[in-house]
């Protein structure tokens, strides 16, 4: 039988119970919990993530269910979902880019380990779980991103604000936009920096739950301009796993330490290469070399993506990888990388 006194009351009560295993604190405390409705012993409410990229949904919803149906009289329970993601820092109108809740910078020590293909696809697995995302590409040098990206469409500017482009659910801005095709960019150092600014300052970014800001290799001016100009949530190394190249992304992981930029973790590429005639994994490059770097250092490791042709080919040829293969198992690995970073940011932003 129903229980007719039932209430809101009892089932917060209920999952005051429940813990979210990464902020260490019970929803009801969290604020996550909304829309109550409780008729003839069916009850359901919405979870609100702290992203929508949660990697541990599907624990939350068992839970809260698992909680509810000990209650007398509870028949049913139906849990929806929502999410809304926290700004890493207080936002003031004095920001660069007030709208802008988390940027992330990618970051790797040396060229050559794909650093940019991991930025897209990074955005586009957090764009496909509806967070809203943007996309700097702020290597002045070397901008690859709107080909990676198949863009080759003009930027253009309105109320004196430049306008991103906006392809695949993302928002891009790219030095490459303004450029005649392979126009090299000859500057010194202050006129990246002026330009990093600028792409900030003068961008109509609009809201976004995450910009990910793919860097150049190295420490150098970008990476300096970039963590003094706006407050960054943190960093992303990438590294393969040879020994000399983790070494490099050594440094770059400490040259954010020394600018108070937290490391949101570590991601190695090119981990190992499955052959796709006889199925055997091959360790090309070593193995091991990031999850190493992420114990030696505690920070949180990432993931690791295999190296794969077609990974190349869809960079290559303007197809984003995600988009194409999207049921692949790297497309997964790239979900799930995301849904790491997510988490990494969600319990950063709760300190």
């Amino acid at each position: 039988m129903p229980n007719k006194n039932l209430t809101e009351k009892d089932i917060l009560k209920a999952l005051s119970q429940v813990q979210d295993p990464d902020l260490k604190k019970d929803l009801v405390t969290l604020g996550m919990i909304k829309d109550v409705k409780i008729k003839d012993g069916e009850v359901s409410f919405t979870i609100v993530l702290t992203t929508p990229a949660c990697p541990l949904k599907s624990k939350l919803e068992k839970d809260s269910k698992d909680a509810v149906l000990k209650l007398p009289g509870v028949k049913t329970v139906k849990v929806k979902f929502d999410s809304s993601v926290i700004p890493f820092k207080k936002i003031s109108a004095e920001d660069l880019i007030p709208q802008v809740k988390n940027t992330i910078a990618v970051a790797s020590g040396k060229g050559g380990v794909g650093k940019s293909t991991i930025s897209v696809n990074l955005a586009l697995a957090l764009s496909n779980c509806l967070a809203k995302v943007g996309l700097f590409d702020a290597d002045i040098y070397g901008p690859t991103i709107p080909q990676m990206l198949g863009v080759k469409k003009e930027v253009y500017a309105k109320a004196g604000k430049i306008i991103p482009v906006e392809n695949y659910n993302l928002k891009i801005i790219s030095i490459d936009f303004f450029l005649e095709e392979s126009t090299p960019v000859i500057w010194r150092g202050p006129l990246v920096a002026g330009a990093i600014q600028q792409f900030l300052r003068d961008v109509d970014w609009g809201e976004l739950d995450y910009m990910i800001i793919d860097l150049p290799p190295g420490t150098g001016d970008t990476q300096l301009t970039l963590a003094q100009t706006i407050p960054l949530t943190g960093a992303v190394i990438v590294t393969t796993p040879q020994d000399v190249a983790k070494k490099i992304a050594v440094k770059a992981l400490k040259l954010f330490q020394q600018l108070n930029v937290p490391i949101l973790g570590i991601i190695e590429n090119m981990s190992y290469f499955v052959c796709p005639h006889c199925g055997k994994r091959s360790d090309i490059f070593s193995s091991g070399g990031g999850r190493k770097a992420g114990q030696d250092l505690d920070v949180p490791f990432l993931g690791e993506i295999p190296l794969d042709m077609n990974l190349r080919v869809s960079g290559d040829e303007g197809e984003p990888f995600l988009l194409k293969f999207p049921d692949s198992e790297i497309s997964q690995i790239f979900a799930q990388i995301a849904g790491n970073l997510a988490r990494q940011i969600s319990i950063l932003s709760h300190k």
